[in-house]
């Protein structure tokens, strides 16, 4: 497995990661603990050695899985979570805000601390935004637990440019998490890539396979669990898939070409964007897993690349990529 480094500070990480938040009842059921330790293990078998939670997967559980399947090989991988959302300490219950008050991020790293299992965390990241609490704020009190030898890196996910510079001025940012893939570019258009490249900033992007729409596994007539958010999501309606499917189209043709699949053209051509992206995708099979992994092996050439980016110009991609409820609290 190739690598990647995440920051100016020396976080070298694969190149592909591996998002744990699927092995929660996300995209379905929860998959069985032992199953989920086991695939955890499998990644890191297979080369991958960056895993991404956060306290809000479960809420707790993930953090507690992935702590348990990391344990034998902890010197050998990183460990990225995240924190952010107002959650009761007791019941795991969510108020639907945000909550990144000073004592309330200690207090969370502690507990983060002993559901991990481990002595420090590689690399927090703050989920959202709070617009209640200035981020010259989040960013001194992490910058204290990076002293106090509990957090070694710190992240923003879905943060606008001028949070992450006035962050990044308090305490290096290694790494900046939102969505990007082939049909949701944002960040190419928002400046977040961008200032990234500039200040040397590493870019971890999730849903890196559309939530599994790239896959080319899905069309209008598929149909998701009640406790699937897709059922839930605009660009996942029917009709939206069913206008999307030119995306897919696409992929599958290129992937065709290079005799791949069409999930692997879709992470080669992210890890084709910037040597700074690493992505996350997430999986709750085994064959799955081993795709993704092989996607470090797909080459793009330059001739490949343009001929993706001159068909997806053409492409409209239907439905906003998650519900306004879920929106509101990005780019801030």
């Amino acid at each position: 497995m190739d690598t990647r480094t995440l920051g100016t500070d020396g976080l070298v990480v694969s190149a592909i990661g591996y998002g744990c938040m699927g092995l929660e009842a996300v995209y379905g059921p929860a998959t069985d603990r032992q199953e989920g330790v086991r695939l955890i293990r499998a990644a890191f078998e297979r080369g991958v050695t960056h895993f991404d939670t956060a306290e809000v997967y479960g809420p707790f559980t993930n953090e507690t899985l992935v702590g348990e399947a990391l344990a034998p090989i902890r010197g050998e991988v990183s460990i990225a979570t995240k924190f952010g959302w107002d959650i009761d300490r007791q019941t795991g219950q969510r108020t639907g805000g945000l909550n990144s008050r000073p004592d309330h991020i200690r207090r969370v790293v502690d507990a983060m601390l002993t559901r991990l299992n481990v002595d420090r965390i590689d690399l927090l990241y703050q989920h959202r935004v709070d617009p209640d609490v200035a981020i010259e704020d989040v960013a001194g009190t992490v910058k204290d637990l990076v002293v106090a030898g509990k957090v070694k890196h710190f992240g923003l996910s879905e943060a606008a440019p001028q949070t992450i510079r006035r962050a990044h001025a308090v305490l290096p940012v290694a790494a900046i998490q939102s969505e990007y893939s082939l049909w949701t570019r944002d960040v190419e258009q928002n400046g977040v890539l961008a200032i990234c490249e500039e200040l040397g900033i590493g870019f971890v992007p999730w849903a890196p396979l559309g939530a599994g729409f790239l896959t080319g596994t899905i069309n209008e007539t598929t149909t998701f669990d009640a406790t699937d958010f897709r059922t839930y999501s605009p660009r996942f309606t029917a009709e939206a898939r069913a206008a999307n499917m030119a995306v897919v189209d696409l992929v599958k043709r290129i992937a065709a070409e290079k005799q791949a699949t069409p999930a692997q053209i879709a992470l080669a051509w992210l890890l084709a964007q910037k040597p700074f992206i690493v992505p996350i995708p997430g999986t709750t099979k085994l064959h799955r897993l081993e795709e993704n992994v092989g996607s470090v092996n797909v080459e793009l050439t330059p001739g490949d690349l343009r001929a993706i980016e001159d068909a997806v110009a053409r492409i409209e991609v239907h439905g906003a990529r998650l519900p306004e409820a879920v929106l509101k609290f990005s780019y801030k």
